[in-house]
């Protein structure tokens, strides 16, 4: 059975990100990178569709789990009856083909763990060719490969490999997981502790860069973290979620695939990264943000693959029964293809902040940003899909006409501060004429507030944006009736819906109900601290940080009807929400550098280019005889010098009684 949503934990190699239950179960993994297809997707399905568990045999009494420190190494402690175990997950930074280490480590007693892994390629429908060979079992289908290593034995049992062994009080039992293409040998494994301990040194080492000092520091910093592990490091992009299709509410049909790059994102991203002092990622980011919509400005899209990539076409796993029976699986997003106007503002707009914090304006990023400038003098005017890529009918959204006019606003604003140039007089106008239309028709003098589109009388969450993106100040009384209407008619059980569903589709073209979207709530904290309602924002602000599960880490959206995490997981819109709620709520200011400091950006990013190995900068000695600083421990296969068959790595001490794997067996296809 699958876990509730909130009972995960995410660990990843800034390629990719693998989701790990409570119960020691890996249900979610895509390899080679976010965006591949699931070999693990019991998430979405039953067992029989790919996981990789390690727990102790039979039931044990509690679980207590944390990450080590600021970084991405999970603990999982298993308290039985017999004793107590540890099993310590990561995925080291990847250097070249990717890993899941996991390190079981006995704590107290004596304990039997069990191991069940099922490999299913191909979003749990593809069964693979297993064999092994020289103490490595391989799994292989089509382009995809990959490799398990550990000193325990494992066997096929009914299409799954299946081990058991007991761990005692001190002993350490390591098990490697790596992908590589079927055309190529399996890598070489890799020294469990010393891959566990690099990771962690790597993830403080990223950490010890932050400036953030304000209130919420535990809160901000675990975000940050979450960001940097949705991050794509070739690129800079960062996806909105490591899943896909996990339901907007528990047996619905609103169920999305998350696994791309969204422009709608690109300014509080930016923002928050900023803030907590991470400007090499904050400059791989708007990178990645000016190769993505580089060409046609009328062919911008609102989202990307990770690469950049624009084909994203939708299509449905109708093999996967979905989250707890939520159904469809869609794989790619059709949304890509949508028009949506408010990109145009969230592109210009993170491209200004990044100048105004520092970065030098290049002439052919100005160019481009002409481009868009000049399309959208005449595009403002047409209606679009929206912020929240509604599969209704197109209308004029009041707050993709008030994004339209931050477009304008931030191009003004480039020529002013920024030493470019530009048609800024017709800019003015431009910026002018939005305004007053979106002040005459996007405004309700009945229900005294802005509304979704022009001519509605319903509310949109979107229109917290209005004081936060400086399209009017917040103590406007217009502002400030926006503001108390999605109060009256749009919180839920204490938090912000983006807007009212409807059964009828006559809303977004879609039926059935949603949750709470958690960053309107974090929106709508910030416009009560605006207002001067600081306690009311604090106490928003501290009841969203109470949904974090015991990880830290948000979805999407919360049911407040199931009280349950809702939407795909872990959410990069939430944790930027989260982290620029923090600083604004808790005084922590916008940062700004002076002139020269590009340089020192420039710097960071190297550094953060650098952490792509594994070298550490902490200065600790590692041996220097392995693959970058992790001591390999079987030779390769086929090498001259294979130690025994199931040697174990050096200071692990395997489990009494257990097993050596079975020698090599040919090409013989083997149960998985």
């Amino acid at each position: 059975m699958t876990l509730p949503i909130e009972d995960y934990g995410i660990i990843g190699d800034l390629h990719a990100a693998a989701l790990v239950g409570r119960d020691g179960s890996i249900d979610w993994l895509c390899l080679p990178r976010f965006d591949s297809p699931a070999c693990f997707a019991k998430l979405l399905g039953s067992e029989e569709h790919g996981y990789w568990k390690l727990a102790p045999k039979g039931a044990h009494r509690t679980t207590h789990r944390r990450y080590r420190g600021d970084s991405l190494v999970l603990e999982s402690e298993f308290v039985t009856d017999e004793g107590t175990v540890r099993v310590v997950d990561c995925m080291p930074i990847r250097q070249q083909h990717p890993e899941i280490i996991r390190l079981v480590e006995g704590v107290r007693g004596r304990v039997t763990m069990e191991m069940q892994l099922v490999i299913r390629f191909g979003y749990g429908q593809v069964v693979p060719w297993v064999r092994r060979v020289d103490g490595i079992m391989t799994a292989t289908a089509g382009p995809d490969a990959l490799s398990l290593w550990t000193p325990v034995h494992t066997r096929g049992q009914d299409l799954t490999t299946v081990a058991e062994f007991t761990v005692s009080e001190g002993q350490q039992v390591p098990f490697s997981l790596a992908w590589f293409p079927a055309s190529e040998e399996p890598p070489r494994p890799v020294d469990a502790v010393y891959s566990i301990e690099d990771t962690e040194s790597w993830w403080h080492d990223w950490v010890s860069q932050c400036t953030y000092e304000g209130d919420y520091k535990e809160a901000v910093v675990r975000s940050l973290i979450t960001l940097k592990a949705l991050s794509y490091l070739p690129t800079g992009g960062i996806v909105a979620a490591a899943t896909t299709s996990l339901p907007e509410a528990l047996g619905g049909g609103r169920n999305w695939d998350y696994r791309f790059c969204w422009l709608r994102d690109a300014t509080l991203t930016l923002e928050s990264l900023m803030r907590g002092g991470f400007y090499g990622e904050a400059l791989a980011w708007r990178d990645w943000l000016l190769r993505a919509i580089a060409g046609d400005p009328s062919q911008m899209q609102i989202m990307y693959g990770p690469a950049g990539e624009r084909r994203l076409d939708e299509w449905e796993a109708d093999w996967l029964p979905g989250y707890e029976g939520s159904s469809p699986v869609r794989i790619g997003n059709a949304a890509a293809g949508q028009f949506q106007l408010d990109v145009f503002g969230e592109v210009m707009s993170a491209l200004y902040e990044a100048a105004r914090a520092g970065g030098a304006m290049e002439q052919p990023a100005w160019a481009l940003q002409r481009s868009l400038m000049n399309y959208l003098e005449s595009g403002w005017r047409d209606p679009d899909d929206g912020i929240w890529e509604v599969r209704g009918p197109r209308r004029h959204f009041t707050h993709s006409k008030v994004m339209a006019w931050v477009a304008m606003d931030r191009a003004v604003k480039m020529v002013e501060e920024c030493s470019v140039d530009g048609p800024v007089d017709q800019w003015r106008a431009t910026r002018a004429e939005i305004h007053d239309q979106v002040c005459d028709e996007g405004f309700s003098t009945t229900k005294g507030s802005f509304t979704q589109y022009y001519g509605s009388d319903q509310l949109d969450a979107s229109l917290l944006m209005i004081p936060l993106v400086g399209f009017l100040p917040a103590h406007d009384p217009r502002v400030r009736g926006t503001i108390e209407a999605v109060e009256r008619e749009l919180v839920d059980g204490g938090f912000v819906l983006r807007y009212r569903t409807a059964d009828t589709g006559d809303v977004d073209g879609l039926t059935g109900r949603e949750g709470a979207f958690l960053a309107c709530s974090f929106w709508l904290a910030d416009c009560l601290a605006m207002i001067g309602r600081t306690n009311d924002a604090r106490a928003m602000l501290e009841r969203l940080l109470e949904l974090r599960n015991d990880l830290g880490l948000l979805s999407e959206e919360y049911d407040p009807v199931a009280g349950r995490l809702v939407g795909n997981f872990p959410q990069a819109f939430s944790h930027v929400s989260l982290v620029n709620s923090a600083c604004k709520i808790g005084g922590q200011p916008k940062p700004t550098l002076g002139d020269g400091a590009f340089d020192q950006v420039r710097r960071s990013f190297g550094r953060a280019l650098s952490g792509s190995g594994r070298a550490r900068r902490s200065g600790v000695p590692r041996p220097a005889a392995h693959r970058s600083t992790l001591t390999p421990t079987p030779a390769p296969p086929k090498a001259s010098a294979d130690p025994p068959v199931g040697a174990s790595p050096p200071g692990v001490t395997p489990p009494p009684g257990a097993t050596p794997p079975t020698p090599p067996t040919g090409d013989a296809p083997s149960p998985a």
